[in-house]
């Protein structure tokens, strides 16, 4: 009560969580449903390991270098092209799907910021990554003699190519969603490009083995300069040797990814739709 015998809400009542809170909430309802999607989930986590056991039991065992596999290339490049296939592919899909069904209008039309959408993507974008590395890594030990990292620098590296590659794919992916004119035209649309990519960028076949016309071609997308810190992370050293300028080029990776990221704001910030065109 008031001192005037008027009813007061509180400040309690009138509240709303925080931004942090509501971006936290978010992430955890991308999660679930995520995972509610059985289909999705077979998809995204089954057929990376499933085409690097294909390609490592065809060309598994040649050697590409002194001490390096043909199959260990395969699972340092699947390992890039896994980050991507979450990050960009599912993600556009995902979100142009959304559109079009509606959701992402009726979201936009709530108390809650439209940053804790993309917040919410991010942390389902964050755990199926993880989880599809993890995994890819686990066959790549059991299957192609994949060796772990043994030093922090290694380590370091690993982390800074994931972090930089899954965000600048992810910020792509937003951006293309909006390529798409209904749900039903986004899985071409994006999954084509994305196809032709990975057999550019060393991740289907040894880089050294693409034509240097498609070498060209792949160095101005992402994915090519994963792949190769990829290798760099778990490949020994003179395996720098099979890449075109010799080197591992660790400061043209991160030139690229940064380049790349912030082209992907721009993008999202020109094209991204809360609603479906028609």
């Amino acid at each position: 009560m008031t001192a005037r015998g008027g009813i007061s809400a509180g400040p309690a009542a009138d509240a709303l969580p925080g931004a942090w809170r509501l971006c936290v909430a978010r992430g955890g309802i991308e999660v679930k449903v995520f995972f509610r999607d059985k289909m999705a989930v077979a998809f995204i986590f089954g057929l990376p390991p499933i085409l690097l056991v294909l390609l490592g039991s065809i060309f598994g065992n040649q050697a590409a270098a002194r001490d390096v596999t043909v199959g260990q290339l395969f699972t340092a490049g699947m390992i890039a092209g896994g980050i991507m296939s979450t990050s960009f592919q599912y993600l556009a899909i995902g979100v142009a799907t959304e559109r079009e069904n509606g959701m992402l209008k009726r979201l936009s039309g709530t108390p809650m910021p439209r940053t804790a959408y993309f917040a919410g993507k991010v942390v389902q974008v964050l755990v199926c990554t993880v989880a599809e590395t993890v995994l890819l890594m686990a066959v790549g030990m059991l299957f192609y003699h994949l060796h772990l990292p043994t030093s922090p620098g290694r380590w370091w590296t690993f982390a800074w190519v994931f972090v930089l590659g899954s965000a600048a794919c992810a910020l792509l992916g937003i951006a293309v969603s909006s390529l798409p004119r209904s749900a039903a035209s986004a899985a071409p649309v994006i999954t084509l490009p994305f196809t032709v990519l990975q057999f550019i960028s060393g991740v289907y076949v040894p880089f050294n083995d693409v034509p240097a016309w498609m070498r060209d071609v792949a160095s101005f997308f992402p994915l090519k300069w994963m792949a190769q810190g990829m290798r760099s992370v778990f490949l020994p050293g003179q395996a720098a040797a099979l890449e075109p300028a010799g080197t591992w080029e660790h400061g043209r990776i991160v030139l690229v990814l940064l380049a790349w990221i912030a082209a992907g704001l721009i993008l999202c910030a020109k094209t991204f739709r809360w609603q479906s065109r028609g």
